[in-house]
């Protein structure tokens, strides 16, 4: 484990104060970002998405973190798009392995543990994914970079930046890049 997933490693906290937490970041960002109650069904318990903003119901929301996931959903999509997204924040399979990962250098960011993101009931995988981002491999890095958003190790030693989880910024600015 690097010093960055070690330094992650902090006290789990009550989850009103973590989801307190949660929400002053992803406010400080830039989202909208506000307490509600919904009677849909959502596919994260207690958390909806309205035009671009993220909606949590306190006495239904399971797993403050999840708040993370679904923010990395809107921070991953061109800005044109990130008002358009409403309730389903889409299935693109690139998009959700961005999603993954910005959520989890918005965990390491916040000094959360990531265990309490990837949880076992995320994604039917959540130890897995956990590994696989504590290791070093973790996936959707790549596309983060390619959007601008972060450095994968190779690149930030050549630019002399900070690498993933360091992000560059927390929310895409352009479309797709040319290739």
């Amino acid at each position: 484990m690097n010093a960055a997933h070690e330094a992650a490693q902090v006290e789990p906290t009550g989850s009103e104060s973590l989801t307190r937490r949660i929400v002053a970041f992803l406010t400080d960002i830039g989202f909208a970002v506000r307490a509600g109650t919904f009677a849909e069904t959502t596919p994260l318990p207690g958390i909806m998405v309205e035009h671009g903003a993220l909606v949590f119901d306190p006495a239904r929301l399971r797993f403050p973190c999840d708040l993370l996931h679904e923010a990395g959903h809107l921070a991953v999509v061109p800005p044109e798009r990130r008002a358009t997204l409403h309730h389903n924040v889409g299935a693109d399979p690139a998009e959700e392995m961005m999603a993954i990962a910005w959520s989890y250098a918005a965990a390491v960011h916040l000094g959360i543990d990531p265990a309490l993101l990837f949880h076992d009931e995320y994604k039917g995988g959540g130890p897995a994914i956990l590994r696989a981002f504590t290791d070093g491999g973790g996936f959707g890095v790549p596309m983060l970079q390619w959007v601008g958003m972060t450095l994968e190790a190779g690149r930030a030693r050549a630019e002399e930046g900070a690498p993933y989880p360091h992000m560059r910024r927390w929310l895409r600015e352009t479309g797709d890049p040319p290739v």
